[in-house]
């Protein structure tokens, strides 16, 4: 449940208490989050290589799916016309933009580098 929490929280995946984000981003005036290059308190560095987080675009599809299928199911309980609902879906995929692009990065990092953290733990 720690890692789950660190996620969440956006804390870094090897010591768990730098957050990872300076700035979580706004859809609404197009700006995407900004990302810190390592850890202020373990020096991790989040971004190991070049494309690194292309990965996490995957995660991002995945979670814009989990998101977006209950919002079909509801619109279209409520809403008949499909255009209305592929505006609502694309409305909501638009504003949750911003907290998947986060949300992605994190559980791509956690999937590499959690690890880290129980190893160092144990030793």
């Amino acid at each position: 449940m720690s890692q789950f929490k660190d996620i969440i929280t956006e804390k870094c995946p090897v010591c768990g208490e730098s957050h990872v984000f300076t700035q979580k981003g706004n859809p609404f005036l197009f700006k995407m989050p900004k990302m810190k290059k390592e850890c202020d308190v373990c020096g991790h560095k989040f971004e190991k290589e070049p494309g690194f987080f292309y990965g996490a675009m995957y995660v991002s599809y995945g979670l814009t799916i989990l998101e977006m299928a209950p919002v079909f199911l509801i619109s279209r309980i409520f809403i008949e016309s499909y255009n209305a609902t592929i505006a609502i879906i694309g409305i909501c995929a638009f504003l949750l933009s911003t907290f998947n692009f986060r949300l992605s990065r994190m559980i791509w990092m956690y999937i590499f580098d959690g690890k880290k953290k129980k190893q160092e733990v144990h030793n």
